[in-house]
């Protein structure tokens, strides 16, 4: 069973990439690829996440393998937080540009009683600023699926320049916390999809340019 544990956007911040009034999202175009360029962090050794992009072009998925955050009797010092950052290659027909709309973040987490976690993500392009922090916590007792959504307001999309080349990095962090749980005992979270077939989706926005 799929445990909802949050919905909606809890953003602190959107900065830069506001298109100009008027300007309306289109239809994606025929032909997007997209490769990974570098994955580096504790939560994503190398060859353990992979980009596929949706048929319709409309989005891209981010499956991780090995991005586990624990505490336990077992578990080394540090453990309890992983961390990944993803620099995407993005290539896209000309006149065209894109951003990113929504964000569905998947995984599974089992937590013991006084234990909690969290996901924080956030994405941009590069040489560009960040977009906005989102953060979600988990507590104890749990040991269910677990997803949240981040859903941005067209109005605020962070939009690739027209005709730039940049690119798109991906930033989450995964972290637990023992709190007063039963230190003979083990708590983690996971983005992981090669065991839990559990990912990652970003859903892309479309419009055409110059706007």
């Amino acid at each position: 069973m799929l445990n909802v544990i949050a919905a909606g956007a809890m953003l602190l911040s959107t900065l830069g990439g506001v298109p100009a009034p008027g300007t309306h999202i289109v239809e994606p175009p025929d032909d997007m690829t997209i490769s990974v360029v570098s994955a580096n962090g504790s939560g994503c050794p190398q060859g353990s996440a992979v980009v596929e992009v949706s048929p319709d072009n409309k989005a891209f998925t981010v499956s991780y393998s090995k991005f586990v955050a624990e505490v336990g009797p077992q578990s080394g010092a540090l453990d309890y937080r992983k961390q990944c950052q993803i620099a995407l290659n993005v290539l896209i027909p000309s006149g065209y540009t894109y951003g990113i709309a929504r964000a569905d973040y998947r995984g599974y987490a089992r937590l013991e009683e006084g234990a909690t976690a969290s996901e924080t993500a956030f994405y941009y392009f590069q040489g560009m600023s960040k977009t906005g922090v989102s953060k979600y916590q988990f507590s104890g007792f749990m040991d269910d699926s677990w997803q949240v959504t981040d859903e941005i307001e067209v109005e605020a999309i962070t939009w690739l320049p027209c005709g730039s080349s940049r690119y798109l990095n991906i930033n989450t962090e995964l972290k637990v916390n023992r709190g007063w749980s039963n230190k003979s005992t083990t708590s983690f979270i996971t983005m992981d999809s090669s065991d839990l077939n559990l990912d990652t989706i970003y859903r892309v926005a479309w419009k055409q340019c110059p706007f």
